[in-house]
């Protein structure tokens, strides 16, 4: 006699909340709630963003939730090593949901905002630099990226450490339509932008 079963996986595992922000998202002058919670029983130690709304009742409502926009602490990839970066920050200013992520040799913003039922990329604000020493001292150069989706202008500015001039801008036109909506949006796609 032949036996077969199936594994069933629980896949809400994403019980350890890591981050909470509040703020008015949809302009209805209501507290609307954004959360961050691990998965603490997989051991890629993936995170899960969660956007909650609030409805005229009072009550929140599940609007957005993503298990792609932040990398897991452990990728597979790494071969079960951190890595590396800490847990995205959140924050609510002026309606904008505004999301904070260390990335190699630097950092890196992303701005949603809430449109018609989704929360589209308008903005990347992106700070690198360039060790050659492998620290930063008086060379190192510094690259501020700052990307506004709406109007397709995208500008690079490099500046050295200590000093007070710019040393090269470099401006071009970069329209992406649609918008990127942030249930699709992978923490991978950092290296678009």
């Amino acid at each position: 006699m032949m036996l077969f079963s199936q594994s069933i996986k629980n896949k809400n595992n994403y019980t350890y909340q890591v981050r909470e922000e509040s703020g008015d998202l949809n302009h209805d002058g209501k507290m609307d709630k954004v959360t961050v919670k691990m998965d603490t029983v997989t051991e890629t130690r993936p995170l899960r963003l969660q956007i909650f709304l609030s409805q005229p009742s009072g009550k929140l409502t599940l609007a957005v939730s993503s298990d792609k926009i932040i990398e897991p602490q452990y990728p597979a990839e790494n071969g079960g090593k951190f890595n590396g970066f800490q847990i995205p920050n959140f924050f609510i200013e002026k309606g904008i949901l505004k999301m904070w992520s260390e990335i190699k040799g630097g950092n890196i913003t992303y701005h949603f905002k809430y449109n018609k039922g989704s929360f589209e990329l308008i903005y990347i604000d992106k700070l690198t630099y360039d060790a050659t020493k492998g620290y930063i001292d008086e060379n190192t150069i510094f690259t501020e990226t700052k990307f506004d989706l709406i109007t397709g202008i995208r500008t690079e500015t490099d500046e050295r450490l200590g000093l007070d001039k710019v040393l090269k801008v470099r401006k071009k036109r970069v329209l992406i339509r649609p918008l990127p909506k942030i249930q699709d949006f992978k923490f991978s796609d950092k290296d678009l932008y």
